[in-house]
């Protein structure tokens, strides 16, 4: 009988903080595809593949956190949890939550949440909370909030979230045999580039685990990291803040990363670079990974591809390297932007065409003979 994929907790429990009697919370995330990008691969002269984390039980990466957040939660004897979150956070926080039996309140930056997103979040019964204020404006609240009352905060700044995130790269290496070259990620929080480099690094280098015992290394390296940021969300590149981050990539829309340090260290040790790409940027690489690849995700998703093909345009990308670029959450996440992405090439490509009830019409419009 074939494998069947228990969650991230349970596959690879003897690299995570639980115990035996841990009682794990889990929706079957991970086991997300990694799948082969041809167009990409020509178009840039390497072998790219990207990690389709909209795959997860909610439709992001988040999930991979969650689940680690969620099972400590409940561990601890926890009631409730907080988070805050400009979608994809809520939304897995939210269903989670509920897996464990917890409330879950959630505080949304008004008018700036995608409506995919806050959909699930209702869906799953959170209490929604929308703060006039940006996404960081939120996050200061849910601390606040955590520390002064019996709730778990799980945002990205909780330990336990990177814990869980840091699996995407064991899959990566246990699919391909070892690590990438190069890894690229867009870059919002900064705790999923955090993340993959603790991965990485862990799978490189015999590890200790919570029993006592050594864990040989899997991996022979580590892939260079490279990060990128929406032009106008762009703290990171910039060297400060940013007072009013504005980007159509809902999900990296943050001003004030809660692993800003983490971050810079996972660039700096890996010789990569956190840079930035403009939205323009970021639709043209959605198109094209969903017209030419098949992977349809949410702008944010798309930063990566975005910037391998800037960089591969700067004539500064690698040429015949293993890329895998970590693609975070469905396209269903956010689909207005597929629609306009789609009429930037042709503004009638949202149209349906109309024909005759016969199928003479319908081979004509398709070019058939």
């Amino acid at each position: 009988m074939a494998h069947l994929w228990q969650g991230v907790i349970n596959e690879y429990r003897d690299r995570l903080p639980v115990t035996s009697s841990t009682p794990v919370v889990t929706m079957g995330e991970g086991g997300t595809p990694l799948i082969r990008a041809h167009a990409l691969s020509e178009l840039t002269g390497n072998d790219v593949w990207v990690k389709f984390e909209g795959m997860n039980p909610t439709g992001s990466f988040k999930d991979r956190g969650m689940t680690m957040a969620i099972t400590r939660a409940k561990e601890e004897g926890a009631k409730a949890v907080v988070c805050a979150s400009t979608g994809n956070t809520s939304a897995s926080a939210a269903a989670y939550a509920k897996q464990a039996g917890l409330r879950c309140a959630v505080l949304v930056p008004e008018g700036k949440i995608a409506m995919g997103k806050m959909a699930q979040a209702v869906a799953h019964g959170a209490d929604i909370i929308q703060i006039d204020g940006n996404f960081d404006n939120c996050l200061e609240i849910a601390r606040k909030l955590s520390e002064s009352y019996p709730v778990f905060l799980v945002n990205s700044v909780n330990p336990y979230r990177i814990e869980g995130q840091k699996t995407g790269a064991f899959e990566v290496v246990d699919a391909l045999g070892d690590a990438p070259d190069y890894h690229l990620l867009p870059v919002g929080n900064a705790g999923n580039i955090t993340a993959y480099w603790k991965g990485y690094k862990e799978y490189a280098a015999p590890y200790s685990a919570a029993d006592g015992s050594t864990l040989d290394a899997v991996a022979t390296r580590t892939p260079v990291m490279w990060g990128f940021q929406a032009e106008g969300a762009a703290p990171l590149v910039a060297g400060h803040p940013i007072d009013q981050p504005e980007t159509i990539a809902t999900a990296i829309r943050i001003g004030n990363p809660a692993s800003w340090e983490t971050a810079i260290a996972a660039r700096d040790e890996s010789g990569g670079l956190i840079e930035s790409v403009t939205d323009e940027q970021i639709i043209e690489a959605q198109r094209l990974l969903s017209a030419r690849d098949g992977v349809f995700v949410e702008p944010g998703s798309a930063a990566g591809v975005a910037g391998l093909i800037k960089k591969h345009r700067e004539g500064t990308a690698p040429t015949g390297a293993r890329i895998v670029i970590t693609v975070t959450g469905h396209g269903l996440k956010d689909p207005q932007w597929a629609v306009k992405g789609a009429e930037l090439e042709d503004p009638t490509a949202a149209e349906p065409r109309r024909v005759d009830f016969d199928v003479v019409s319908v081979a004509a419009a398709l070019g058939l003979e």
